[in-house]
């Protein structure tokens, strides 16, 4: 199986998965010239942006270690973007959470990392 098709299948797999947990799905692989975002989600009050990372093993690292500073970064750029696009209020609250898979176990990182959108020079 090629990469692009394992990363559908666990990006399905979170979203049966945060379904299951009450998150209304507003938008799956949100793209713009920014970046992409995996899934875009309602969670109580949070408008959530969730980066879901997949490790077949833990040989290279986790997979909640995959989503280092630039891509956090480069997440937040999108959701800003996002909130532009869909005219979100400036009030909005808003949380990125990681959907981290280890072989086939699954965790949820609820405000796995702050908002940065500064430049990394």
């Amino acid at each position: 199986m090629n990469t692009r098709k394992i990363g559908t299948e666990k990006e399905e797999m979170a979203c049966r998965f945060l379904i299951q947990k009450g998150v209304k799905i507003r938008e799956r692989n949100f793209r713009c010239r920014q970046g992409e975002v995996d899934i875009v989600g309602d969670d109580g009050e949070y408008l959530v942006f969730f980066e879901v990372k997949y490790r077949k093993s833990t040989s290279k690292g986790s997979a909640s270690e995959a989503v280092d500073y630039r891509k956090q970064q480069k997440i937040c750029k999108v959701s800003d973007y996002y909130r532009l696009l869909h005219h979100c209020p400036a009030d909005t609250p808003i949380r990125y959470d990681v959907i981290a898979i280890d072989g086939e176990q699954l965790e949820w990182m609820k405000d796995a990392f702050a908002y940065c959108n500064r430049k990394a020079w």
